[in-house]
This record gives C-alpha cells, structure tokens and sequence, in this order.
C-alpha cells in the first residue's frame, strides 16, 4: 500500500490563503472528544538533532523505529525527499521547477509517481493538479499524462492498481443550468468529484465514477434526484454542503481494496470516508445495480459522520479529514485516518475496524469501532495530513501545518519532526523494502 501543513512563516498571509483556504468548509459540530492515554512532555527531549530541515525531538530514542520516511512538501525548498529519523536527505527527486499537484509516492521498481500542476488550469480549487507523472530517479519523466480542460481536472491523489494502471481524482465542472436541474439550492456552477482509472500503457480511459451519477435531494420535488435522504444512505446529499466555489464535496484521497475490489474515498466537505465497487463497469458504475455486489456505482459503506445523510444513529467521528489509509496482513479489516478537527483546533489520528461484511442501512448505526486513538493539545493541523503504521507497530503521523510524529500503540510520543513546510503526507519505507533496494540506498 501506498501510502502536513505548515506554510512557513513568511508564507502565512500569501500562500496559505491562496493555496489551503479552499480545504476547510465548515458544518456544525457538537463534540469530537480527545482520547490522550499517556502524559507527553514535549518540552523536554532526550536529544535534539537541528538540520536545514528543522528539528527532530527525540523523547525516547529506544522505541523510534529506524527506517526511513518519504516527505511530500509542496512549499519547501525540496519537494519529495526521503530521510531518515536524524533528518539526513538520503534521496531526492529533482523536479526540475515543476509544482506538486499533492501527492507523490515511490514505486516498487524505485520510480517516483507523482501529481503536478498545470499551467495554465481553468478550475484551480485547493489541491488541484492536472498532470500525472512516473519519474525516475533521476527526474526524467518516463509518463506523461494531462488531465485538465475547461470542464475537468485531475486533484489531490492517485494510487498504483495492481493491474498497472493509475486511478486517480478529478473534479468536473457542472453548469447552472445542470445543478439546478440536479436539484442545486445554489444558483452556480457545482464541481463534484469522480474517479478515473487510466492504462498507463496506452493513455486510455479504461473505468469511471462520477458522483453525479449517485445524488439525492429533499430541497425541490420538480428537479432530478428529489427523494428522502434519510432513506437513501446509499446516495450522497447534493444540499448537504453549500459552496460559493461549487466545490460541494473536495475529497482529498484515495485507497484501493485489493481483495474485495473497493476503493475507499476521502470527501473532506462531508467529513466521512465513502467506499465505491470498482468491480462494476463503468456504465455499471453510473448505475445503481451491477459489479459484485449488485449495487452499481452507488456508496457501498460510508463513515465518519452521519449527519452527512441526516442519520440520527452513530456518533460523528470526522470534523475533516484525509487520507483512507487501509491496513495489511494482521491488521486487515482496519483503516487509518487523520480527523483535522478544524472546529475544534484539535486533530485526532484514528485506527478504526470495519464492519464484516460491510453493512450501510438507513437509520441504523453505521459507524466502525474504534481501535486506537491518539491526539495532543499540540497535535493540529486544518488541512492535508495522515497516518501510517510502522513496522515495530507506531504510528507516523503527519502534522500538515508542523512536521510529523511517531507514537507508540501506548500513545507515548518518541520521535517528533518540526519544520516549515507544506506537508501533504510522509510514507514510511523499510529499509529492505522494494522501493528503497530499487533505489540502491
């Protein structure tokens, strides 16, 4: 499996109102509860290690797992750069002045995948992209793909399918006359989301989803998609945010279920975690019948906050949040998140099992249980973030706005890296794991 935010300060009244703002939209929340298990003295380290990277705090250096971290940073005067726990850059990509979309990750065989800007692109919501890239090691670009045109752009995240080819986001535009049509309470131009799988090989389109396709709502019974959302978990509420940019949904990451075929979507607006059969075709997909489950393109589980679906039962978990992050092996069934606790100013990194099988049902509880929970009153970060498991069991959290934190199963913060940066994610790699031996490290 593949796989924070901190605009330094001199960015804070430029950039990160240009480029982050467009991250957060706010919906009413009561409570997120932290959960702390163990007291951190975060101000007072063992050892400090300083670099031009910035500070890596050592609070106890015998639990810190010794492998090797990727960091994604968009701002920074290195982009994608790998280094281990005493921030020693052991590899960088030269990008040759183009700008991170969002994301980028290593490849087995060593090579860089990578989201880009484009140029000159007509819809420029936070995180957008345009143009997907496979690099080798040293920056020359072996794929080239651009997916940005007046009506659509690619975003945020992609994934390498085990099948070779690259499923990706994008956001389309839609007129007013269509939103209106779809059942809009706004007079403007809508931009949701959709997925697209492309074949790397040959460049060509090879399976879609839009959520377009799949949209209920309660707010005029003479347009399209009128019906009860309570009753309709399966569909997403077009009403449910209401943006003056039209980004009415922003999902901000992706992760692929090999072994069952699904792919679970991050939708920051909605604050939940929405899961898609990928079995389907895409004519199945834009339905809501077909793929293995027989249920088209329609949401097969959802999570994270059932307001989103005016769900009375469950308790809201999200108040934002990114990156879906599926665990392996011993820990099949359970899923990472970063929740980035905008209302409250507090993040939480959560491991969460999921229903088996996966069950979605109106007016019923839906929500997974609760594994583990980590947050800290110095853990906040509005935008972007993540978590990994490590390979001694800790968790890596990235910190989008200050660096990133290594935790133990017990909540013991021992390792914590604080610099100026725009973190999107870090990705934790073994030493002796294909990617790194690829790269000859």
């Amino acid at each position: 499996m593949k796989k924070k935010l901190f605009c330094s300060l001199t960015f804070i009244t430029s950039i990160w109102f240009i480029s982050c703002t467009d991250d957060v939209k706010t919906q009413p929340l009561e409570t997120i509860q932290p959960n702390e298990e163990i007291v951190n003295d975060l101000e007072n380290p063992e050892s400090v290690v300083e670099t031009d990277l910035g500070k890596a705090e050592y609070f106890n250096k015998a639990l810190v797992d010794n492998n090797y971290i990727l960091i994604n940073d968009k701002f920074g005067e290195r982009n994608v750069y790998l280094m281990n726990k005493d921030l020693e850059v052991l590899f960088e990509w030269p990008l040759n002045g183009k700008k991170l979309g969002n994301d980028a990750f290593i490849l087995p065989n060593g090579k860089l995948l990578a989201m880009f800007q484009s140029e000159n692109p007509s819809i420029k919501l936070g995180g957008f992209g345009g143009i997907l890239q496979i690099l080798d090691k040293d920056g020359n670009v072996e794929w080239d793909y651009e997916y940005s045109t007046d009506d659509y752009i690619a975003h945020h995240d992609s994934e390498l399918l085990p099948n070779g080819n690259i499923l990706f986001q994008s956001w389309e535009r839609k007129t007013i006359e269509e939103s209106k049509e779809a059942g809009s309470k706004m007079d403007i131009e809508l931009i949701p989301d959709a997925l697209i799988e492309v074949n790397p090989s040959n460049n060509e389109i090879v399976w879609e989803w839009h959520a377009w396709d799949h949209l209920v709502q309660d707010h005029d019974a003479s347009k399209s998609n009128f019906g009860v959302v309570s009753e309709n978990p399966q569909l997403i509420d077009l009403n449910y945010v209401a943006d003056e940019d039209g980004d009415i949904m922003h999902a901000n990451g992706i992760n692929y279920d090999e072994k069952n075929d699904l792919i679970y979507l991050s939708v920051n607006f909605f604050s939940e975690v929405w899961v898609i059969d990928h079995s389907t075709t895409t004519e199945e997909a834009a339905s809501n019948s077909g793929g293995n489950l027989n249920k088209g393109g329609d949401l097969i589980y959802r999570f994270g906050n059932p307001e989103a679906y005016q769900n009375t039962s469950g308790e809201r978990l999200f108040d934002h949040n990114h990156y879906p992050n599926l665990l392996e092996g011993s820990d099949e069934g359970k899923i990472l998140i970063f929740s980035n606790g905008f209302t409250e100013e507090q993040s939480t990194a959560y491991e969460l099992r999921l229903p088996n099988p996966l069950s979605l049902q109106a007016n019923t509880d839906n929500e997974p249980k609760i594994e583990w929970s980590f947050t800290n009153e110095a853990l906040f970060s509005p935008k972007v973030s993540g978590v990994v498991k490590l390979s001694n069991g800790n968790r890596l959290i990235t910190e989008g706005n200050a660096g990133v934190w290594e935790v133990t199963e017990k909540g013991e913060v021992v390792w914590r890296f604080l610099g100026e940066g725009f973190f999107w994610r870090a990705y934790h790699y073994d030493k002796t794991s294909p990617e790194i031996l690829s790269l000859g490290l």
